[in-house]
């Protein structure tokens, strides 16, 4: 019986190369660095903040102070963006 922790994508072969590389398409050490740094960060902090933004956002309206709700309120998609990316980089690497 296989164990719960495996992957089961983990045994399908790797990615294929693009078919075309151009020079352009390369990315460049410092974008090589920051991916590599992304992929430290838990998945699951981007989504605690924006937990936690939404729950701000909340209590701002609550106490109804709007600007404030709003510009809270505007974290939300960011940070999940940036989840969704974090994961990408795990799952896919940066190559």
């Amino acid at each position: 019986m296989p164990s719960i922790e495996i992957n089961p994508a983990s045994a399908l072969a790797p990615h294929p190369e693009p078919r075309v590389v151009r020079p352009e398409h390369t990315e460049n050490s410092l974008t090589r660095v920051l991916e590599q740094q992304t992929a430290k960060i838990p998945s699951h902090v981007f989504l605690a903040a924006s937990l936690s933004a939404m729950a701000a956002s909340l209590v701002f309206e609550a106490q109804n102070n709007q600007r404030a709700s709003r510009f809270v309120g505007m974290w939300v998609a960011p940070l999940l963006v940036m989840g969704v990316y974090n994961k990408l980089v795990k799952v896919l690497g940066s190559s």
